[in-house]
């Protein structure tokens, strides 16, 4: 499974067209073993992100379930640019 994609049933706040493109692009890289199609699979990479976002906007819609609802939460980590995040700097020596 892509670990980047996650689960989009039954959230607060709804899934937007946005993520749920976001994972189709996700799972057609997956499959097709491209992280971007050549000029040659352009149009068939685009069709089919197309076809699997609307897919799974049906299957959202479709769903149902007694479950509560889910609170959303980042899995998201930000990218490594090198620069230490404030968290991971030394605590400043006492100036005594």
């Amino acid at each position: 499974m892509c670990r980047s994609i996650t689960t989009l049933f039954h959230c607060d706040p709804p899934a937007t067209e946005d993520e749920m493109r976001a994972a189709a692009v996700q799972f057609v890289r997956k499959v097709s073993g491209f992280t971007a199609p050549s000029q040659r699979n352009a149009a068939a990479f685009a069709a089919a992100v197309d076809a699997i976002t609307i897919a799974t906007s049906d299957l959202l819609q479709t769903l149902d379930t007694n479950a509560p609802v889910r609170k959303r939460v980042s899995h998201h980590r930000p990218r490594h640019t090198g620069i230490p995040t404030p968290d991971a700097l030394p605590a400043p020596a006492d100036a005594t």
